[in-house]
C-alpha cells in the first residue's frame, strides 16, 4: 500500500513539471521578435536638394554711438556774458555758442595795436636818418661808422616792431578765447552755466554730440573675420540696423573692424556707420544689426530636419537604386530658417526626410506618396512598435 501511493505521488509530480515546461516553453516561442529578414520596408518620405543662391546674413546686438562728442571748456577764467544756444539745438561748426566778459582781453588788443603803431614811427623815424646819413657820407661830410651806426639802429628797430606785432597777435588769440564756437555740427546737451557764471579751464559747458553720421557697434564671432575681410576688400558691406521696437529700419555700411579679436569671448568689434539726417537713431540706443558677409553661389540647400549629426560625423539618408538607405556624408555650410547650404552632395539623391529615425543602413525604404509624410512617420513608428523594437535617436545611428 505504501508502495502504491509512493508511485502515486512520483507521477503526479513528474506530471505537473512537464506542464510547466510547456507552459514556459511556449510564452517564449510567443515572445519571441521577429527576425531581420521578417521585418517589412520602413516607409519613408523623400525630397530632392535644390541648388540657390544663398547670402550668409550674420546678425547682432548693437549700440549706437556717435562718431565724435565734444564737451566744451574755456580756455581761460571768465565769466559768461552772453549764452547763445539753447539746449538741445542743433548747431552748425563755428556757430557762436558763448561770450565771456572780453573787456580786459580788448584793452589788451589796444595796448599792443598802439605798440605796433609805435613802432613803426620809430622805425620810419630811424630809416630816414640812416638815408640821410647814406647822403652825407658819399659827400665826404660824415665817417663810415656814423653810417654803419644808423644801420643798426635800423635792425633794431625793425627787429623790435616784429617782436611787437608778434605779441599782438598773441593778444588777438587770446582776445579771440572770449568767443566759444562750435567745433563741429551736432546737438548740444544740457548747458551747466549761465550769464553771470564764473567759469575756469575745469568747468563744462556743454556737449556737442555728431548725429550725422552716426556708428553702431557690435560684436560677431571670430569665425566670421576672414569671412569680413574678404567681404570688405571686395568693395561696401551692407548692414541693416532695426530699433528695438522693429519699427524702423535704416541703411548702411561697414566702416570698421577692429584690430584685435578678444580672446576670452572669441569675437571681433566692428562698426557700421549710417546716415541719420532724420535722427532715428539716438546715441546709446539698443539695436539689432544685420549684415550679408557673403553669398554662396549655386549651394545644395536641404531641409534642416533631414540632416543627423553624431559622433561619427554629420550626414543624410538617402534611398539608392535598390529601395535600401544609404548613408551620405555631407558638410553643413549654413543653416537658415527650416533649410541649410550643405556640400557633399550631387544632386541626385533622394534625401530621407521623415521617416529615418527607425533606419539602418542598408535597411529597405519604401517611400510614401506625395504629401503624406506625417503618414509614413506614423506608419515608421507603428511599424517599429509591432516589431517589439525602440525607435533610435537620430544622434544614436550608425
Amino acid at each position: 500500500m505504501k508502495k502504491s501511493s509512493l508511485a502515486i505521488l512520483i507521477a503526479a509530480v513528474a506530471g505537473a513539471g512537464a506542464v510547466g515546461w510547456n507552459m514556459t516553453h511556449h510564452s517564449a516561442e510567443t515572445a519571441k521578435p521577429a527576425g531581420p529578414g521578417q521585418q517589412g520596408p520602413t516607409t519613408v518620405a523623400i525630397t530632392a536638394a535644390k541648388r540657390q543662391d544663398v547670402p550668409v546674413v550674420l546678425q547682432a546686438n548693437g549700440t549706437v554711438t556717435p562718431i565724435s562728442t565734444v564737451d566744451l571748456h574755456a580756455q581761460i577764467t571768465s565769466t559768461i556774458s552772453r549764452v547763445h544756444i539753447k539746449e538741445g539745438q542743433f548747431v552748425k561748426a563755428g556757430e557762436l555758442m558763448f561770450t565771456l566778459d572780453d573787456r580786459s582781453a580788448r584793452a589788451n588788443v589796444d595796448k599792443a595795436q598802439a605798440q605796433v603803431v609805435r613802432d613803426q614811427a620809430a622805425l620810419a623815424d630811424v630809416e630816414r636818418q640812416y638815408k640821410r646819413a647814406q647822403e652825407l657820407f658819399a659827400q665826404k661830410f660824415v665817417a663810415q661808422s656814423a653810417v654803419d651806426t644808423l644801420k643798426s639802429q635800423v635792425d633794431s628797430a625793425r627787429a623790435l616792431l616784429n617782436a611787437d606785432m608778434a605779441a599782438a597777435r598773441s593778444t588777438s588769440v587770446d582776445a579771440s578765447y572770449n568767443s566759444i564756437r562750435a567745433p563741429m555740427a551736432g546737438r548740444v546737451g544740457a548747458i551747466n552755466v549761465y550769464p553771470g557764471s564764473l567759469v575756469q579751464v575745469a568747468t563744462s559747458l556743454t556737449t556737442i554730440t555728431q548725429l550725422d553720421p552716426i556708428t553702431v557697434a557690435f560684436t560677431l564671432p571670430e569665425s566670421a573675420l576672414a569671412t569680413l575681410l574678404q567681404a570688405q576688400r571686395d568693395g561696401s558691406v551692407a548692414v541693416k540696423a532695426t530699433t528695438g521696437d522693429g519699427t524702423q529700419e535704416v541703411s548702411g555700411a561697414l566702416s570698421f573692424i577692429d584690430n584685435t579679436v578678444d580672446p576670452v569671448a572669441g569675437v571681433i568689434r566692428v562698426k557700421a556707420q549710417f546716415a541719420n539726417k532724420e535722427t532715428r537713431l539716438w546715441p546709446g540706443q539698443y539695436v539689432s544689426t544685420r549684415l550679408v558677409a557673403q553669398v554662396l553661389k549655386d549651394a545644395m540647400v536641404i531641409p534642416q530636419n533631414a540632416i543627423i549629426s553624431n559622433t561619427r560625423g554629420t550626414f543624410v539618408y538617402a534611398v539608392d537604386d535598390e529601395q535600401k538607405a544609404k548613408v551620405v556624408n555631407i558638410k553643413r555650410l549654413y543653416a537658415f530658417g527650416e533649410s541649410a547650404a550643405v556640400s557633399g552632395l550631387d544632386g541626385s539623391e533622394k534625401i530621407i526626410v521623415d521617416g529615418k529615425q527607425n533606419l539602418r543602413p542598408g535597411g529597405k525604404v519604401r517611400i510614401a506618396a506625395a504629401g503624406s509624410s506625417n503618414g509614413a512617420a506614423a506608419s515608421a513608428g507603428a511599424a517599429a512598435s509591432g516589431a517589439g523594437s525602440t525607435p533610435a535617436n537620430d544622434k544614436q545611428k550608425g
